[in-house]
């Protein structure tokens, strides 16, 4: 009878002991959820530091995760901090877009900001402002002026990500320039430096994205690996070794993590973009998506040069034959690439050569832009920095008012050159300092850039709609003349899902023939009708035709790309398995008509796919762009199969994908 007694006691004095504990957890957090309830972040302190967990669904999304940060000169913020004031809001709203992929946008969340303070003397402090969507969440960190703090050189911030477990990642290695590289698969506890976006996929089938938004005078994030579990944030340096110079008042960028059940709900979160602040060109009845042809695949090719000479691409003659043609076929724009004094000889070594307002002796640029007017065409401009940012900065008010003045609205800007102005990475402060200031510039001046070797879009496109589409990707030039034969076809099955996750991206596909005899090693590893499809699925509000006038001349599949937006209602993606295959729907802005682009990898796929996402009630023509039975990206990828069927949102509709290949279809309104 002792004995059992005991026995009861010991268990009664176990069940006290975590009741206790678990009544001091939550006196020691402070919690905000989403507002569907399914995510629930909590903030805590252990041993000193504070940090935060995240769970979804009442399961661990994120273990405590540290955060702090490193300091030159000071003490630094991450040892002997106590939590003060908590404040928190809601919010919702609906807003809609210049441009994109939804047209109308919630932003819905709910807000908590803790504030921190050191519990001993200076006192620093600062506030973490932690917001909850049902897709995700965000946080920040914001230094108010105090006498505490007024310079402050970070050399590291201490943000952390704790999973639970060792996830399987797709991922882009830091260490390549210009984010072009093929992704990698792999554990976490095999990954290098990485590149964010950084795309997880969870044990328990669940998909996480990491990344940032609205990246403002401070330095690119990307992440370190510290066990088999934890990444760690890891800013991008200055030449000097510091990371971010600042002032207070000040705050960080907002950290971004995006939860989804399949990969199609990251790639149709808006969360990023709401994490941005709204539009500050009043005026945006001049920011227009469109689609492109260009002098620039042919000097891939090496059928044409961008200097001087015999072969000399950018000719006023051969710009009036590019403008001819997309004035024929309803293309918007042409880039000339080529045309301006500085690419003679070897430029990357010399950069401070190039003049942004002085064409070569064989283009005739007034000649030339008013030639585009009189045929409806845009003539998109091209400054081509060589990464030398002064030598840009010291010209740019003078050649963006020679555009305005030409009626040049677009401009493609470039930065070939690991180093900006020798020492400073794209993704430093230094860097993100410079593409701000172009991009305000260009907006004073009503331009749109298309910015090429950027720094990782962060939803800057929101505040700023001038800034169209960026590179940040390895295109379609690597198909031209990369040593290892050019991209896969698993690349573009990857990509909505990792770099497409940060924003537009200027793939420039939509090549014809696959010829390539001066590199016949690369080549473009893709059916035809797979490029038509990548104008469905790989989204910019620019897309260029990549290809030689003369390729698409009576070819039927360009009837697509004649016909196919750059502007998007909404987006939806059925179905898709990273790196096997992705299938994407989007309804053209302000109209009834759909388009669909599906891709495959290596292998071939059929799938069918309810087409529910039509009008009910309402007859359309399917225009189907298909690959032939016989079609292979390796033996025959120009076989294309074209067909056209009546149908409704009550059918179904099979699609069958060769090696390497694709569907690409136009349902338009049935007459």
């Amino acid at each position: 009878m002792k004995r059992r007694l005991a026995i009861v006691i010991a268990l009664l004095a176990v069940a006290l002991a975590a009741v206790l504990a678990v009544a001091t957890s939550c006196c020691n957090s402070l919690a905000v959820a989403s507002p569907d309830g399914s995510l629930r972040l909590e903030v805590l302190k252990q041993q000193g530091r504070i940090g935060y967990r995240v769970l979804r669904n009442g399961r661990p999304l994120l273990d405590f995760s540290t955060l702090g940060f490193r300091l030159q000169g000071a003490p630094d913020l991450c040892d002997g901090l106590e939590i003060g004031a908590v404040t928190r809001s809601s919010h919702d709203e609906q807003w809609e877009t210049v441009w994109g992929e939804q047209r109308t946008i919630r932003n819905h969340y709910n807000e908590m900001k803790v504030s921190v303070c050191e519990t001993k003397t200076p006192g620093r402090r600062f506030d973490v402002v932690f917001r909850l969507f049902d897709d995700g969440y965000g946080f920040r960190c914001e230094f108010p002026e105090q006498p505490e703090m007024g310079e402050v050189v970070i050399m590291d911030e201490l943000t952390e990500f704790r999973f639970p477990r060792d996830h399987m990642a797709w991922w882009m290695p830091a260490r390549e320039p210009y984010y072009e590289s093929l992704a990698r698969h792999t554990p976490i506890s095999q990954m290098d430096t990485v590149n964010t976006p950084l795309t997880l996929e969870c044990a328990d089938g669940s998909y996480l994205a990491l990344h940032e938004a609205n990246l403002t005078d401070y330095a690119k994030m990307n992440l370190c690996p510290t066990d088999s579990t934890t990444l760690r944030c890891c800013l991008t340096p200055w030449s000097t070794g510091v990371k971010v110079y600042a002032q207070t008042p000040f705050r960080t960028p907002w950290r971004t993590v995006i939860v989804g059940d399949t990969p199609g709900d990251l790639a149709t979160s808006r969360l990023m973009l709401n994490l941005n602040e709204p539009c500050r060109i009043e005026d945006t009845s001049w920011i227009r998506p469109a689609k492109y042809i260009g002098i620039w695949w042919s000097m891939h090719l090496f059928q044409e040069t961008w200097a001087q000479g015999p072969h000399h691409g950018a000719t006023t003659e051969n710009a009036k034959r590019y403008i001819d043609f997309a004035a024929e076929n309803g293309i918007q724009g042409v880039l000339v690439e080529g045309w301006n004094v500085g690419w003679d000889g070897e430029w990357t070594k010399h950069p401070k050569r190039f003049r942004f307002t002085e064409p070569y002796p064989d283009f005739d640029i007034e000649a030339v832009a008013r030639y585009a007017a009189e045929r409806g065409v845009e003539l998109i401009g091209h400054h081509e920095t060589g990464a030398d940012t002064k030598n840009y900065e010291a010209q740019m008010e003078e050649a963006f008012a020679l555009c305005r003045r030409l009626g040049i609205n677009y401009v493609k800007t470039g930065y070939v050159n690991v180093l900006m102005d020798g020492k400073e990475l794209h993704g430093s402060q230094y860097g993100v300092r410079h593409y701000r200031r172009v991009i305000e510039t260009a907006a004073r001046y009503g331009i749109m850039i298309d910015n090429h070797e950027p720094v990782m879009p962060t939803g800057l496109e929101r505040t700023w709609p001038n800034l169209m589409t960026q590179e940040a990707v390895r295109g379609q030039e690597y198909n031209a003349w990369s040593p290892d034969g050019g991209n896969p076809p698993e690349h573009t099955t990857v990509l909505p899902f990792l770099r497409g996750l940060a924003g537009p991206m200027d793939y420039t596909f939509g090549t014809f023939d696959f010829s390539n005899p001066v590199s016949p090693f690369a080549r473009v590893q893709s059916t035809v009708v797979r490029e038509l499809a990548q104008y469905v699925v790989l989204y910019s509000p620019l897309q260029m035709a990549s290809d030689l006038p003369e390729n698409y001349r009576g070819h039927k599949a360009f009837d697509f790309i004649r016909e196919v937006p750059t502007d998007w209602e909404q987006t939806l993606v059925p179905q898709a398995v990273i790196g096997d295959y992705a299938l994407f729907v989007r309804q053209a802005r302000g109209s009834q008509e759909w388009y669909l682009g599906a891709v495959t990898d290596e292998q071939a796929r059929e799938t069918d796919l309810a087409l529910d996402f039509l009008t009910p009630g309402t007859r359309y023509t399917a225009q189907i762009y298909a690959d032939a039975p016989d079609a292979d990206w390796k033996s025959n990828p120009c076989a294309m199969h074209y067909e056209e069927h009546t149908v409704t949102a009550a059918d179904t509709l099979h699609i069958r994908m060769a090696p390497g290949g694709g569907c690409a279809v136009r349902f338009a309104v049935a007459k």
